[in-house]
């Protein structure tokens, strides 16, 4: 692995059409059964291969066994009727049908351990593993029984935090919980989301990540961006926060977006996961492009604790676009990389 500038990317990548219908979110298995398992685990293996040939350093399951980076976890978790389903507004965004949550929330059983477990099997690279944040987890649910979603919030924590440690147990490397509801809901964030976030990872040996972004390219997320004016300094809320949190890594979108990049300033000290590849467009960058976000970056955070990413994940994308979109991180990092060294 690259020492300096190692890559990775944020989150999921497209799934092949013999898996689920591409370029969907929340796209229905086409296989059933043990069929199913074989042709995720095949999948796995697919987005492993594809993150190497194009130089990814960190290297994650792309979420191919997974429908959705949040109810695929839920619907393992007892507590949670997905029969029950009410239209609640996601991230004061877009209306969406969601399940209930009935009775008191609990993980009987490991959700993602023999996937990651999986992976390790494949690969010597240092392995990143995606789970759902706490905030973002009760933003994606109705709740029947507690009520209150700080407490939920709270009853997800510890369970994350069961499902992190049997991760690590499994050998993965980075643990990133996924909130990009930290962009939407700043007073929770500052009252119980950070600390709801930190018992997550709680005792935890391994890096840990928090990933916050503006969401996946669709048009609900696209629309909101375009309402949130000529710069986005949604990260001026959370950042300071994160700054002084337990959290090794935080991921965060830049390019193509209107966040200032000295807002980075505001986590110095900690790794940064920037997301150097717009998930929005359809447009391949160019490395060039690439090593340009990530040069401007370098007046915010030591090259040592720069992690080139992408901006969120890429499951809605052609897969053509997505794999092309990896190769120009890989080669914007390259060209950094070696303007580094040679200095």
């Amino acid at each position: 692995m690259n020492t300096l500038l190692p890559t990775t990317i944020a989150g999921s990548l497209p799934k092949p059409s013999w898996l689920a219908e591409p370029e969907t979110l929340w796209s229905p298995w086409t296989l059933q059964g043990d069929r199913l398992v074989e042709g995720k685990q095949d999948a796995l293996n697919v987005a492993l291969h594809e993150q190497l040939r194009r130089g990814i350093d960190i290297v994650s399951d792309g979420e191919q066994t997974r429908q959705h980076f949040v109810t695929t976890f839920i619907e393992h978790l007892s507590g949670v009727d997905f029969s029950q389903r009410e239209t609640v507004r996601i991230r004061d965004r877009y209306d969406a049908s969601v399940p209930t949550v009935v009775g008191a929330v609990s993980r009987e059983k490991p959700v993602f351990v023999d996937d990651a477990r999986f992976l390790r099997q494949q690969t010597d690279q240092p392995i990143k593993w995606a789970l759902p944040g706490p905030m973002t987890m009760i933003d994606t649910l109705y709740d029947r029984h507690y009520r209150s979603r700080e407490k939920l919030a709270w009853e997800f924590a510890t369970i994350l935090n069961e499902e992190a440690k049997e991760l690590e147990a499994a050998g993965v490397d980075i643990i990133q919980f996924d909130e990009p509801a930290f962009n939407v809901f700043h007073d929770e964030v500052q009252d119980w989301g950070v600390a709801t976030l930190e018992r997550a990872a709680e005792g935890l040996r391994v890096q840990t990540a928090v990933h916050i972004c503006y969401g996946y390219g669709i048009k609900a997320n696209n629309d909101w961006k375009a309402t949130l004016g000529a710069e986005w300094r949604q990260y001026e809320k959370s950042f300071p926060l994160l700054q002084q949190s337990s959290i090794d890594i935080v991921s965060l979108e830049c390019q193509h977006s209107h966040v200032p990049m000295d807002l980075i300033e505001l986590i110095r000290g900690k790794k940064v996961m920037l997301g150097a590849i717009d998930v929005a467009s359809s447009e391949v960058e160019t490395p060039e492009e690439v090593a340009d976000t990530l040069r401007k970056a370098l007046a915010f955070v030591d090259a040592d604790k720069l992690i080139p990413s992408t901006n969120c994940g890429m499951a809605p994308l052609a897969r053509d676009v997505a794999l092309g979109k990896m190769s120009a991180l890989a080669a914007g990092a390259d060209i950094l990389r070696a303007e580094l060294t040679s200095s």
